[in-house]
């Protein structure tokens, strides 16, 4: 089973790469977009028999520092 854990910065968590991505979209002249904040994609293939519980202990002690970043876990039908 293929999962995805999504991990973007909290609210309020200065994003200098999103910054520099949309200075670059408007030096690009790309117009009409207000802010871009950058995240990161996980693909994991698993086992069936991993739980949910052991995709959060990941993503909560390796993939996401919980401090300034969230995480999302989706689990993706094959």
């Amino acid at each position: 089973m293929k999962v995805r854990v999504h991990v973007s910065l909290k609210n309020g968590v200065l994003d200098p790469q999103g910054r520099a991505i949309h200075h670059a979209i408007e030096g690009l002249g790309f117009a009409g977009v207000k802010d871009v904040r950058a995240g990161r994609l996980f693909e994991l293939e698993v086992d069936d028999s991993v739980t949910d519980a052991a995709l959060e202990d990941m993503a909560g002690k390796l993939l996401a520092n919980l401090v300034i970043e969230n995480y999302r876990i989706e689990r993706v039908a094959g």
